[in-house]
């Protein structure tokens, strides 16, 4: 019994970390291609750019650090879900 309870928390924690990097990729394009929708500039992708505008630099920054706490909460949840499934599964055979 302790051994599939060791199997799904390790099946767990490498789902979330799959879901998590997807996740992850898709949040980063969603909130590229927004800010160059709303701004019609490319999303900033260097911090130390002279050019860059400090407000301009820190909303994007809040935004992208937001986006990708709300992707790695819902790829957490769904690995979690995932693996209660599996592991009723296992227990109805």
């Amino acid at each position: 019994m302790a051994q599939i309870e060791t199997e799904q928390t390790l099946g767990e924690k490498v789902g979330t970390l799959a879901l998590t990097i997807a996740a992850g990729w898709v949040a980063q394009k969603a909130v590229s291609m927004i800010w160059k929708g709303v701004t019609g500039n490319d999303a900033p992708n260097k911090p130390d750019d002279p050019e860059l505008d400090l407000l301009q630099a820190t909303v994007f920054a809040a935004v992208a650090a937001g986006t990708a706490v709300f992707a790695k909460r819902i790829a957490a949840k769904g690995a979690h879900r995932a693996a209660v499934r599996i592991a009723a599964r296992r227990s109805a055979v």
